[in-house]
């Protein structure tokens, strides 16, 4: 049964969908439970024993809380029934992201300097010299450049700050809450923000979706995902529902 793109928990309307999950709860050793459309107390418990007992699909313990978000159904029903992007059709976005993965495999030089000829001439598009944090000037870049192939004007507000360009754009904002409800909002060539407080965050472009995970490019990160890291990096381990502040649509 496919993820109907909200988190299911106590109170669910639709019975149907309850009735499913029931089914699954029985057939994995969580119940016995009643078949019977109710998500009450006894489901309630049902799907907090499975989140105990499973992981996810990248062999992360779930979350024990008792709602069914993307990441407990795919589990539950299988990766194939929770959204997976497709190839973006859009000739923009497509070199959007062949543009951010050339770069995957820059490197500060010297490490840790917040330097070196491709990460300077990132904050130069920002209007920066070398020295400063540079996760937001690489998304800058990487779309000036798209839109310069294309003749077009880019849309980005021009700024190495995370938060400042959150604050700023004239994007489309999905918020955080709704993209962890609904990963389908989610779409290749969008905008990560995250915060981290005291004005600091952390941005990169989105390649993929994948359930309730995401494949992004980032710069200015490491393989563990640091706000300030060495070096260009394609990750696959972001959950949708760690994106604290949300995703540009431009």
């Amino acid at each position: 049964m496919n993820y109907p793109n909200r988190i299911v928990r106590k109170g669910e309307e639709n019975s149907k969908v309850v009735k499913e999950v029931q089914k699954m709860l029985n057939a994995n050793g969580c119940g016995p439970i009643d078949v019977d459309g109710d998500f009450g107390n006894q489901t309630f418990n049902a799907v907090k024993l499975f989140q105990s007992r499973f992981t996810d699909q990248n062999g992360n313990p779930l979350v024990i809380d008792g709602k069914i978000g993307p990441l407990t159904w795919a589990t539950l029903f299988g990766i194939t029934n929770v959204p997976i992007s497709e190839p973006p059709k859009s000739d923009l976005i497509r070199s959007i992201l062949q543009i951010a993965f050339g770069q995957v495999g820059v490197m500060e030089h010297p490490v840790g300097s917040n330097s070196g000829p491709e990460v300077d001439e990132y904050l130069t598009s920002v209007g920066l010299d070398g020295g400063y944090s540079w996760c937001a000037a690489y998304v800058y870049w990487v779309y000036d450049k798209a839109y310069k192939e294309l003749g077009k004007k880019n849309p980005l507000h021009k700024t190495a700050g995370v938060l400042n360009h959150w604050n700023n754009s004239t994007a489309k904002k999905i918020l955080s809450k709704d993209a962890a409800a609904n990963p389908s909002l989610v779409k290749p060539g969008q905008i990560f923000i995250m915060a981290y407080g005291g004005g600091l965050g952390h941005t990169g472009i989105v390649e993929k979706v994948n359930g309730g995970f995401l494949t992004t490019i980032e710069g200015n990160t490491n393989d563990g995902g640091s706000r300030e890291g060495i070096g260009v990096f394609r990750r696959t381990g972001r959950k949708i529902k760690d994106i604290n502040k949300g995703f540009l649509q431009y």
